[in-house]
């Protein structure tokens, strides 16, 4: 054991590997619904490897940090942008309201309890369980003109007090939301009733199937043998397929067998009692049809046949703006259904009023020809790739971390974004730029995962190794008052921005919950949303209010140490 210690101190890489390695399994248990999460895990896992007296460089750490921070605003780019646009401002002023007050109660509460600069930061980054602020405040309180040893006990008491209060910002935050927040707008019956209405307003199929969400409802191909007596003497593909569609549905004849033979589809095509049809569409829409045409068919040379599915970005120059309903009733796409779409990694529901954005990525499904024809009409092909664009990646890094560290002062005191604040803000601006020109600057979603999680996770595990010898006593200071003072932290602006939702822009209540948990960045409150109300709607009203959310919160971590 002594000479693995002696190791981890030599070769202080092996720690940080030790750290993940540990927090990233302890963050996957659960107690019922109940976990610690990967963040939190990792950097209290780096606390107990910290108390080895393990010290690791610190450009390690900001190169992580860097790499995480433009990948943030990589992702959200798109939305934040397009939330400038006149249909989005309402969900944006809404956004940066309730920022600030995710801003001002931490620092008011802060204020009142006597803290110092570092504690407050971290009230603000657990409190609003947004992890970046950690390296933010850091970076912000190392350009303050105060002794180092100064600097090292507000920095070192960040990572303890957003220890102390991230779980109730994680977990009380889905609870409040989930719970409370539709009894705030009405009742949870209500909620569910208005939810479902708008589903059906915006195009929902009346036909539902348990256990499938309409977001992910994936499109099927099922064979059935014609018996029906509206054949008669023969109908023409054409006529079936005008048949079977409905205000907000749509079916496809993909393929015919006719006395044992497999023959080309053509709409002229004539179908007579005894043919085989296979029929592509939505889950939704297909389920149900068996009964009208007659028995299905389980035959696998009927069904064996070449379907593909393409994940395509829809561009300005294409059809963002448009409807779900537009899209479908174009000509090039008959045969082509859409299985999902996905906004700033969000699923959106894929209802008929839907309107599609410039980045959003749509995965089309058919037979292999239709389908890339489909493709190439509607935006840019984002076929899977392993390849990440390094060259737009390392540049945005650099040209933004040369722009955070741009500084003017003000009664002496160095005020900039830093390096950390500017890879944000380039990242947003190359996230933006790449769904506008989506034929450079690709970062395939894996790669993605990569440098969201491993960055920020490799930057919590060297800040909890770094904090570990200072923490317990730093815990014993704040002692149990601090995780009541940051429930409230968490609590009020939940609470007021669902008043504000209701009562000030009047957003549908499906808006309202989805609004709330995107402004305050809290993908797991909309997951218990989403189960609470049986709905997915509420993911319309997440991902603008998110991308403003992501970028202002992490912005915080430069103001809550200024305004201390």
């Amino acid at each position: 054991m002594e000479w693995i210690i002696n190791q981890l101190r030599v070769h202080p890489e092996l720690a940080i590997f030790l750290t993940l390695f540990a927090g990233f399994w302890l963050g996957r248990l659960k107690i019922g619904k109940f976990s610690l999460g990967t963040v939190t895990s990792v950097l209290l896992v780096g606390v107990l490897v910290g108390q080895l007296n393990i010290t690791v460089d610190g450009p390690m750490k900001a190169v992580f940090f860097l790499l995480f921070l433009f990948a943030v605003g990589y992702k959200v780019g798109p939305q934040f942008f397009r939330g400038l646009k006149k249909d989005g401002l309402p969900q944006v002023g809404f956004a940066v309201l309730m920022c600030i007050v995710s801003l001002i109660a931490p620092w008011i509460l802060a204020k009142i309890m006597g803290y110092h600069v570092g504690e407050a930061a971290g009230l603000l980054a657990g409190s609003q369980t947004i992890s970046a602020v950690i390296g933010v405040a850091s970076d912000t309180i190392n350009q303050l003109g105060i002794s180092e040893a100064q600097k090292a006990t507000y920095i070192n008491a960040i990572p303890v007090a957003y220890a102390v209060t991230y779980i109730f910002g994680t977990a009380g935050s889905a609870w409040i939301l989930a719970s409370l927040g539709p009894k705030m707008l009405g009742g949870l019956d209500k909620v569910k009733a208005d939810c479902k209405a708008l589903e059906a307003q915006m195009g929902t199929s009346e036909v539902d199937e348990p256990g499938f969400s309409p977001a992910l409802r994936p499109v099927v191909f099922r064979a059935y043998k014609i018996t029906n007596k509206w054949f008669g003497k023969g109908k023409k593909v054409s006529e079936l397929e005008t048949y079977l569609t409905g205000k907000d549905k749509r079916l496809f004849v993909e393929r015919v067998r006719q006395q044992g033979v497999v023959k080309e589809v053509s709409p002229d095509m004539i179908l007579q009692p005894g043919d085989e049809v296979v029929l592509s569409g939505r889950r939704e829409f297909v389920i149900g049809e068996e009964d009208w045409i007659g028995p299905e068919v389980v035959d696998a040379q009927l069904l064996d046949f070449p379907a593909e599915t393409l994940p395509v970005m829809v561009t300005h120059r294409t059809f963002a703006g448009e409807k779900i309903a537009t899209i479908r009733a174009q000509k090039f796409m008959h045969g082509v259904s859409i299985r999902s779409i996905k906004r700033a990694g969000i699923n959106v529901p894929v209802l008929a009023q839907t309107v599609v954005d410039s980045g959003d990525i749509l995965e089309l499904t058919g037979m292999k020809h239709e389908v890339e024809g489909a493709a190439r009409q509607m935006g840019y092909v984002d076929r899977p790739t392993n390849q990440t664009d390094m060259i737009f990646v390392g540049l945005g890094i650099l040209v933004g971390g040369l722009v955070g560290a741009l500084a003017i002062h003000l009664g002496g005191i160095p005020i900039s974004l830093s390096t950390s604040g500017g890879a944000l803000i380039a990242g947003l601006l190359f996230g933006w730029l790449r769904s506008k020109h989506p034929t450079f600057g690709g970062i395939p979603e894996p790669s993605l995962w990569v440098l969201n999680n491993v960055g920020l996770n490799m930057f919590i595990a060297v800040v909890g190794i770094a904090a570990g010898p200072s923490f317990v006593a730093g815990f014993k200071d704040v002692g149990f008052s601090l995780f009541i003072v940051g429930a409230l932290a968490t609590a009020i602006p939940l609470l007021c921005g669902l008043l504000m939702a209701r009562y000030v822009f009047k957003f549908h209540p499906a808006l309202s919950l989805g609004c709330t948990a995107g402004a305050r960045t809290t993908t797991a409150a909309l997951g218990a949303i989403q189960d609470a109300v049986e709905s997915d709607t509420p993911a319309l009203g997440y991902t603008v209010t998110y991308a403003v959310g992501n970028t202002l919160l992490i912005i915080w971590g430069v103001v809550i140490v200024l305004l201390m």
